[in-house]
């Protein structure tokens, strides 16, 4: 059964870092690329950033670039979202979501391009 957990959200003032990690199983995790996406209370599911099955491409939506890094350990089913100097306005549920190696003409940041989804994990940066 296709699982992503998400994990490593809680409370941060701004500027500070937390490091989010969503592990995955029951598929082909090494074949499938990782978004991460966030949404906040009143407002739409954004995507925050993308990285292919074995690392090669990463993209980022343009309100983290520059504080956010995401990586991959295929060998522990895992992807990580690095969050560093954080603001206020980065409070959301912060969701995991596999896609899988099919062609797809649209963005990165599109939710129907990903099959899988985590639960999410709430990140709350505020003094």
């Amino acid at each position: 059964q296709p699982q992503l957990v998400e994990s490593g959200g809680g409370l941060v003032q701004p500027g500070g870092s937390l490091r989010l990690s969503c592990v995955a199983s029951g598929f082909a995790f090494d074949s499938y690329a990782i978004g991460w996406f966030r949404q906040a209370p009143g407002k739409e599911r954004e995507g925050v950033s993308y990285i292919s099955f074995n690392g090669g491409i990463t993209n980022y939506a343009d309100s983290v670039k520059d504080r956010f890094a995401i990586s991959r350990d295929n060998a522990e089913y895992t992807v990580y979202l690095q969050m560093d100097n954080l603001k206020p306005e980065d409070t959301a549920a912060y969701y995991c979501a596999a896609a899988p190696p099919v062609f797809y003409s649209g963005g990165w940041y599109f939710a129907s391009r990903y099959d899988y989804w985590g639960k999410g994990t709430q990140v709350t940066v505020s003094s």
